[in-house]
């Protein structure tokens, strides 16, 4: 799947995901950025943990997708994610997916976040899909 396809389907079947593009499509993943609003931020001025980890489970979603197709029942199975720096309030969060292994049952990915124009990672995860029988 290309990007624009990953959007449209994520548009059609998971309407309540927004804010959400696809900014980078590699063999071994892709990158996407969260576009931060207000509703993104935990006391404290930061964002938010769990919103951080949604945006990890979708672009692993995402780069499964763009190898496989449009699976829309592939789903995670586990998943960790270790927050190492607070994230810029005011700029997007940008996260690269780097898919490690691509089975025909499981798929394993990293997942580093940063915010938008800086270099350190502010949080690092990783996940695993399962991708159900044909």
């Amino acid at each position: 799947m290309q990007a624009h396809e990953i959007e449209s389907f994520l548009a059609r079947e998971f309407p309540q995901v927004s804010g959400y593009s696809v900014t980078e499509m590699r063999p071994d993943g892709l990158q996407m950025r969260l576009a931060i609003e207000d509703r993104h931020l935990r006391p404290g001025g930061t964002v938010s943990g769990p919103t951080m980890f949604m945006l990890a489970d979708l672009v692993m979603y995402a780069a499964v997708l763009s190898r496989i197709g449009e699976v829309a029942l592939a789903v995670t199975t586990g998943g960790n994610i270790d927050f190492m720096r607070k994230p810029a309030p005011s700029r997007d969060l940008l996260a690269d997916c780097r898919l490690l292994k691509l089975g025909r049952v499981l798929a394993v990915g990293e997942v580093l976040i940063r915010s938008e124009g800086q270099d350190e990672p502010v949080a690092r995860a990783a996940l695993t899909y399962s991708i159900p029988p044909k």
